[in-house]
């Protein structure tokens, strides 16, 4: 079979190569890949800033966006073979830490997790892969053109989770929600806000391309204006920040309605400085009883959700999130960034294409 692997550090770190068919250990399930998507986390592993080789080898089978139709599985998994099937990516510490043992390891607080094709394992940019039926999620059948985006949705699942259990605390009545960043988390925050009845907004810097339109036809409203000014005239009641630039990052703090929450999904890059008034910032928190919350990764309930959120969006819709469908065998190009991307996909099985 083949399979997209990288060994970073070296002149060509990312390579197609061929690897033996994988044998289903006990309980585990064979899939057939069928696409895998690309994103920045990828690219940071093939730069070698982030994620660690399998204990052993000298190369990483990348891939964390997964999506397969499952050939075998045990007797009692819950599935069969023909369903449509996603990969979870993180593994609990096998110590474990107390939010490990409770299935929360998306929370890991020792560090000692694993990640399917970003950090200690193996991923799902194989023509064929194995995983434990636990740790794996049905998909609608209807989703084999766009249930690549389970991965990412799990993560915008889980952001809207924790948003919605912090204002919990109190009466939470939000009535608009401004979306920073139109790439595949935005874009899937704003079908979310859109789903629970909200205003929703989405900033972005292009003016051109597909993302306005995708972002019009969902009925939300695109901006592509200053920060800052984009702020002053929504005074958004919740943010959901998925660019990880440091000016918006700072600016959705400071501008959001009393009571407000603002969920950082993105990743921002070190050494990048901006001025920053943090006593008026602090203030402003504090007086209004904003809140800021990090949000990362996923567990198995936020994959479940997903599933239910993606196979209640318009699919046509979603489809046009993914941007290329590039061939296994060049593999690599969809490691490349165009200036029009949304979302770079591989198809792993030809007919996927």
């Amino acid at each position: 079979m083949r399979a997209i692997t990288v060994s970073p550090g070296r002149e060509a770190p990312l390579e197609v190569c061929e690897l033996a068919d994988p044998e289903p250990g006990s309980g585990e399930m064979l899939v057939q890949g069928l696409a895998l998507g690309v994103c920045g986390t990828d690219r940071e592993v093939l730069a070698g800033g982030h994620g660690a080789l399998p204990e052993g080898q000298e190369r990483l089978v990348l891939g964390h966006e997964s999506l397969g139709r499952v050939r075998w599985a045990p007797e009692g998994s819950g599935f069969t073979a023909g369903d449509l099937a996603v990969g979870v990516v993180r593994r609990p510490d096998p110590v474990p830490c107390g939010a490990c043992a409770r299935g929360e390891f998306d929370m890991c607080r020792n560090g000692r997790f694993t990640e399917r094709g970003i950090k200690g394992a193996d991923g799902y940019g194989a023509q064929e892969w194995v995983v434990e039926p636990e740790y794996a999620v049905r998909l609608d059948p209807r989703l084999e053109r766009v249930g690549v985006l389970a991965e990412p949705a799990s993560v915008v699942a889980k952001a809207w989770e924790q948003i919605e259990r912090i204002g919990g605390r109190s009466w939470f009545d939000p009535q608009r929600v401004l979306v920073t960043g139109a790439g595949p988390i935005g874009l899937l925050a704003a079908l979310l806000g859109k789903r629970r009845g909200l205003d929703v907004h989405v900033l972005d810097r292009h003016t051109d391309g597909p993302k306005p339109a995708v972002v019009g036809d969902l009925g939300a409203e695109y901006h592509t204006g200053d920060i800052e000014r984009v702020m002053s005239d929504l005074v958004p009641d919740i943010v959901v920040e998925a660019t990880g630039a440091a000016r918006p990052v700072f600016e959705a703090l400071a501008g959001t309605s009393p009571y407000g929450v603002v969920c950082l999904t993105g990743v921002s890059p070190s050494g990048r400085r901006i001025t920053v008034d943090a006593g008026s910032l602090n203030r402003d928190i504090v007086l209004e009883n904003d809140a800021v919350v990090g949000s990362v990764n996923a567990n198995l309930r936020h994959y479940r959700q997903a599933a239910e959120y993606l196979a209640a969006a318009d699919a046509a819709w979603l489809e046009r999130i993914i941007t290329r469908r590039v061939p296994v065998e060049r593999a690599v190009d969809a490691f490349d960034r165009n200036a029009d991307d949304i979302k770079p996909i591989v198809a792993l099985d030809p007919s996927a294409e």
